[in-house]
């Protein structure tokens, strides 16, 4: 039954959001929230004063509620009437690996820097130990 036809009681009923979703799949179009809420303010005979009084109320409940879609023309429509495209961006998964290569090519540059370090005969710890003594702990107290 469209909301023109029913009567009053049972429309007064209905919250702001149950009426616009009635709305939009009668009319089968987007509007926007000046128009939806004119004519629920129209249905339910409410006065100019109400409908600037209600108007930004009206706004957040559309908002809050999942069953409805701002559109980019800043019209509202019925959240079934669109569909989400997922869309995976090639460039991303290039960057990514481009990134991966560069960190593995500086993994490998830090480790044949090691492995030269390590390789080093400059570095000889048996010439570091010839120059330490063994103290006892009776030497120590006694300086």
């Amino acid at each position: 039954m469209k909301l023109k036809d029913m009567p009053i009681e049972e429309i007064e009923l209905m919250s702001y959001t149950d009426l616009t979703y009635a709305l939009l799949k009668e009319n089968g179009k987007s509007m926007n929230t000046p128009s939806i809420f004119r004519e629920i303010c129209d249905l339910l005979g409410y006065s100019d004063s109400e409908y600037t009084a209600k108007i930004g109320d009206y706004y957040t409940s559309l908002t809050i509620d999942k069953r409805f879609v701002l559109l980019d023309n800043n019209e509202w429509d019925v959240r079934d009437n669109h569909s989400v495209e997922i869309v995976i961006d090639d460039d991303i998964e290039e960057e990514t690996d481009e990134v991966e290569e560069e960190v593995e090519s500086e993994e490998e540059t830090l480790e044949d820097t090691i492995d030269e370090v390590v390789d080093d005969e400059s570095l000889d710890d048996e010439d570091d130990l010839d120059d330490l003594e063994i103290v006892d702990e009776e030497d120590l107290e006694e300086e």
